[in-house]
């Protein structure tokens, strides 16, 4: 449960002691550098990528230093130019980073508001194919307050994006952010599976931990396609007839689905904040994610941007100690 030394519970929280409450509504960034080496999922190519501390306000930055110029792009759902089997952002000059959804899914985790991300290569690598990593040395390095207040997304409307048997809605919820995610294969080891999380609230260690996978018999399709070129045992799950051929089996009962839900929450993140609201999907995926968030933000009404300052602290919000995690 490596990240709960984040989420701080106020078991023993005295209301009156807003000074110390107001500090973890403050903007984070990382305390130092935090530095990262591996294979890129489907470019197969090796690549090195640096996390450093950035100022308030600043937001989340990718910058291709293998690039002198035009090198800047920025994780929204806008600049989402690609979905299939991951997410890639691209800018107005076609410079693009891609399979990002596990490290931003990491930095929402962790009520990261600020980074500066170097990367010098267009893919983040995968690692073990889940965002455990990412945390693990992101907690190492520490998190550094600010003075400036967060902001959170609260949805105002229901939307749904739906497409024949498969969809995605996110609407209103007073104080959490919902996710009821449903997954449905065929194969009997996948199989019909679904959990529901609230992200402010519940243990989330298995789905930080929860790695990508696919089926056997579509590994050769997919690279055929020129994706997957860095896949192998050592960074996804691959599933054959009614067997886990990774030697370890899985690493939770329904690590499919928590798997998804991670990727969800990564691609939720493009839309710039952390955010009030119940979602639910089935049989969702990058691309549906994004088209929702499309949207939700294609009309000022679905949405308000909220910001939390202390004189403006909502007493009940104090009472459900929601942002014991979004801090």
């Amino acid at each position: 449960m490596y990240f709960l030394v984040t989420f701080v519970v106020f078991k023993s929280f005295d209301l009156d002691n807003k000074s110390f409450f107001v500090k973890l509504l403050n903007q984070k960034t990382l305390r130092s550098p935090v530095n990262f080496n591996g294979i890129g999922l489907h470019s197969g190519k090796i690549s090195n990528i640096s996390l450093k501390p950035s100022e308030p306000n600043s937001g989340i930055i990718f910058k291709r230093t293998d690039l002198k110029t035009n090198n800047i792009v920025f994780p929204n759902f806008s600049n989402v130019n690609n979905t299939v089997l991951n997410t890639t952002i691209s800018n107005e000059y076609g410079v693009k980073v891609s399979t990002i959804e596990h490290l931003m899914g990491a930095l929402f985790g962790l009520g990261v508001d600020n980074v500066l991300i170097e990367i010098d290569s267009e893919e983040v690598p995968i690692l073990d194919g889940s965002a455990k990593k990412f945390i693990e040395k992101i907690l190492i390095s520490g998190l550094k307050n600010s003075e400036a207040p967060i902001k959170i997304i609260k949805i105002n409307k229901k939307i749904i994006y739906r497409e024949n048997e498969k969809f995605i809605s996110i609407e209103p919820s007073k104080l959490s952010l919902d996710i009821d995610f449903e997954l449905r294969y065929h194969n009997p080891v996948i199989g019909n599976q679904k959990n529901k999380i609230n992200v402010y609230e519940d243990d989330l260690t298995d789905i930080f931990n929860s790695r990508t996978f696919c089926l056997y018999e579509d590994v050769e399709k997919i690279r055929q396609n020129g994706l997957a070129k860095g896949g192998s045992l050592e960074n996804a799950i691959v599933v054959k007839d009614d067997k886990v051929l990774n030697k370890d089996g899985l690493r939770n009962p329904l690590e499919f689905v928590n798997h998804k839900i991670l990727d969800c929450v990564g691609d939720l993140y493009t839309s710039g904040y952390r955010m009030i609201a119940s979602i639910k999907c089935s049989q969702g995926g990058h691309f549906m994610t994004n088209q929702l968030l499309k949207k939700v933000f294609e009309n000022k009404d679905n949405f308000s941007i909220i910001e939390i300052q202390e004189r403006n602290l909502p007493h009940s919000l104090i009472n459900k100690r929601l942002f014991r995690s979004i801090a």
